[in-house]
């Protein structure tokens, strides 16, 4: 069960590293509409949609780093086998099933593993058979 953990952590970091990636492509995405919309429009419309535009992508960067960021940190506590990172990763796992399609793999894979009487041993410092 070991190797199954520390896949999981792995593939924790992996996907939450992707979300972060998203959440600054994001960002970049609409900061850069906002800035072009704030330099081509000569009406007053420019007035109001520039900083909707600018909260919209700030708002997405932060919701997809406060859900990417919690699974970095799990992934590198499976891998260093740290018991908080086995509740943590459940809850994850919990709602990643929640992200079709990769999400949802990667949520049952990680339900089945943590939730497996091997790896409830494993994370107490006993032996595994």
């Amino acid at each position: 069960m070991l190797t199954h953990v520390k896949t999981l952590g792995i593939l924790n970091i992996v996907l939450s590293s992707l979300g972060i990636l998203a959440a600054v492509l994001a960002l970049l995405f609409f900061g850069g509409i906002a800035g072009i919309v704030g330099m081509a429009c000569q009406d007053e419309g420019r007035l109001i949609a520039v900083p909707i535009l600018g909260l919209v992508g700030s708002l997405i960067f932060i919701l997809v780093m406060l859900v990417s960021i919690p699974g970095v940190i799990a992934g590198v506590g499976l891998l260093k086998l740290r018991p908080w990172a086995r509740i943590l990763s459940i809850v994850i796992s919990a709602v990643n099933i929640l992200n079709f399609p990769f999400g949802t793999a990667l949520g049952v894979y990680g339900l089945w593993v943590l939730l497996s009487n091997e790896t409830i041993a494993l994370f107490e410092g006993a032996r595994v058979r």
